[in-house]
């Protein structure tokens, strides 16, 4: 009796163990990537029967895929070795750099001067912010750069904030040239600029938030996030991989909306000027330039930089002169101190 409890044990065992082994994640190479990118072949052949000129965006966004996400991945690697807290936060200062570029020069049809910067300050603030916050507190971390967790999750607040920031700016943008009258007709009744540019900021903020609702309502239910899906495939239990799931999608929820409100208040504060004007004539239509922008910020630079220069001169060039006079008080003082002495001697 004994003997066959023990068979049934280690035969129910070796069953587990071999089922463990079978589940296990395979390794992928490049041939596995290759196969998986004959699935483009769908998109190109619905572009080309629909005459949706996309071939060209779908073949630069395959190759962008695959070569930044396999330098990422060598990138990575190192700095995962590395462990360094300030090789961590450099690379997240990349990533917010990068992240600032996409928005501005490859998904904004319309601009305005200064739009990198706002852009830039926006998710760096918002994403940093919430990152180090969630990650010290949320997730427990001790300490919060530990790079495994704090860049993956850098990676995927800044993706979902640059779309909605993405969605904001285009919304906003183009509201101040539908809305015009109605907008000029506020600021002539003598409300201030936040007062008349309130409709298209909260509609700009509705507009970019409302994915980020649709995808925390359908999570779980209907899609199966892609986070949640790695660690399982990582060997981590299905209970940690949830809870992650939920704190990443609080996250990501908070750092959309600070970043997003921000990029909103910098655009009005654009559109209507402090003297409460409305100034359309400040969008640029068509794709940011980044030699342009460069160009811009080095004139103001060198304009701030002279200015600079010419407040010091003239503050040096007045304390010189005020010493010159005090220096002359002196010397008009001098001729009757040195009497004095002279008066009583003789006296």
């Amino acid at each position: 009796m004994d003997s066959g409890i023990s068979d049934f044990l280690q035969n129910n065992s070796s069953f587990i163990e071999q089922d463990t082994i079978q589940h296990e994640a395979p390794t992928l190479t490049w041939i596995n990537v290759a196969i998986a990118s004959l699935f483009i072949l769908v998109n190109g052949g619905i572009s080309v029967l629909l005459g949706l000129q996309l071939e060209k965006s779908l073949i630069i966004a395959a190759i962008r895929c695959l070569v930044q996400l396999t330098i990422m991945g060598y990138i990575l690697e190192d700095v995962f070795k590395a462990s360094n807290p300030y090789l961590v936060l450099l690379m997240s200062f990349v990533l917010i750099l990068l992240g600032a570029y996409e928005t501005v020069y490859n998904k904004s049809k319309q601009t305005y001067n200064g739009m990198f910067i706002s852009v830039l300050v926006s998710s760096g603030v918002s994403t940093l912010v919430i990152g180090i916050v969630g990650t010290q507190w949320a997730m427990r971390q001790r300490p919060f750069w530990i790079p495994e967790i704090f860049i993956p999750t850098m990676g995927m607040l800044l993706g979902n904030a640059m779309s909605g920031m993405a969605v904001a700016l285009s919304s906003c943008l183009s509201s101040v040239s539908s809305r015009k009258e109605q907008i000029e007709t506020y600021l002539a009744f003598g409300a201030s600029r936040w007062e008349a540019g309130q409709a298209i900021a909260i509609e700009a903020v509705r507009l970019a938030m409302l994915p980020t609702i649709n995808q925390m309502s359908v999570i779980g239910l209907i899609s199966i996030p892609g986070m949640m899906t790695g660690q399982i495939l990582g060997g981590a239990s299905v209970d940690s991989a949830v809870k992650y799931q939920q704190i990443i999608m609080f996250l990501i929820s908070a750092s959309t909306a600070l970043g997003v409100l921000s990029v909103v208040v910098s655009c009005v504060r654009v559109m209507i000027d402090s003297k409460h004007r409305l100034r359309p004539e400040r969008i640029l239509n068509g794709r940011a330039s980044l030699f342009r922008d460069i160009r811009d910020v080095l004139k103001s630079a060198w304009a701030s930089f002279v200015y600079v220069l010419c407040c010091f001169y003239c503050f040096r060039k007045k304390r010189q002169e005020k010493q010159q006079r005090i220096d002359d008080e002196d010397d008009d003082d001098l001729p009757d101190e040195q009497s004095r002495p002279l008066l009583s001697n003789s006296a």
